[in-house]
């Protein structure tokens, strides 16, 4: 399932600090904002050669990594082909005799009624790129990174704002539970899943109204388990003395700084230094 942690096995990307993951997530998310279609694709690429190299079983991402390209694909292709929405002006077939001759073509493709321009074009690659990059990136680090640690990160680059009253610890139980109920809540939709499909229901021989009566009684109880979810968790909070506003101390996830993360760090600030030399629109 898309964004479950990997325990095993421990790849190098595990190993790095969880702080180090988050920054290099933020600045997968951040640096195509305002970039040329070149950085984009680049991401791609990069997200790519990480996971290739990541030491990762192909079973794990190789499902996501073909539905998310065949997704980007057809985004690219429709996009592609869809008018770019620029008004049409008037002007002359011919050049002038003094204008400079140059190999620019607006339209680049035509075939019938489709077209691809240069602006449907960059469009349609920033669209593709940008949605491959944000839903994979985000899959890769929720992959290689316990929700403890997280939460933990997190923890840290919002520890400076209790100077102006924040309340950090409220903010990063919020985060710790929020991260750990995802889990839960796909776990359940996968026993759901698998219970309609032992049941052997011919949905051919159905019809729509029964079709629709059979997934609302399904979307019921999983409404029905996950908030019995939500009162056990509760639960075990008050036992363990959670009350209503005085915080209890949080053990977070040990973290080591190793010669890896500073590599890391390094590699992060080549890429933001990349990005403003040579990524802007």
């Amino acid at each position: 399932p898309l964004g479950l942690y990997l325990e095993s096995p421990q790849t190098w990307l595990h190993r790095l600090d969880a702080r180090v993951k988050l920054g290099w997530l933020m600045a997968l998310l951040l640096t195509p904002i305002l970039a040329n279609p070149q950085w984009r694709v680049l991401l791609v690429g990069l997200l790519l050669g990480l996971t290739s190299i990541s030491g990762l079983p192909r079973r794990v991402w190789g499902k996501q990594v073909l539905g998310l390209g065949v997704f980007s694909l057809l985004l690219l292709i429709i996009i592609a082909v869809t008018p770019d929405g620029l008004p049409v002006t008037s002007q002359p077939h011919l050049p002038a005799d003094d204008a400079p001759a140059t190999s620019y073509r607006y339209l680049l493709w035509q075939w019938h009624w489709l077209t691809v321009t240069q602006r449907s074009w960059q469009l349609a690659v920033r669209v593709s790129s940008l949605f491959f990059t944000l839903v994979y990136a985000t899959h890769l680090f929720l992959l290689t990174t316990p929700s403890e640690a997280i939460a933990a990160a997190m923890t840290w680059y919002l520890h400076p704002l209790k100077r102006w009253g924040c309340p950090v610890g409220d903010l990063s139980l919020c985060l710790t539970l929020a991260l750990r109920f995802i889990p839960l809540v796909l776990e359940e939709v996968q026993n759901l899943v698998r219970s309609v499909q032992m049941r052997g229901i011919r949905w051919s021989k159905l019809k729509l109204r029964q079709v629709v009566r059979l997934w609302l009684l399904v979307g019921e109880r999983l409404l029905f388990n996950l908030f019995l979810r939500a009162e056990q968790v509760a639960t075990a909070m008050v036992v363990r003395g959670y009350q209503p506003g005085q915080m209890p101390p949080l053990h977070w996830y040990p973290s080591r700084w190793r010669w890896g993360d500073s590599l890391a760090v390094v590699g992060l600030a080549g890429l933001c230094a990349l990005r403003l030399a040579y990524g802007g629109d």
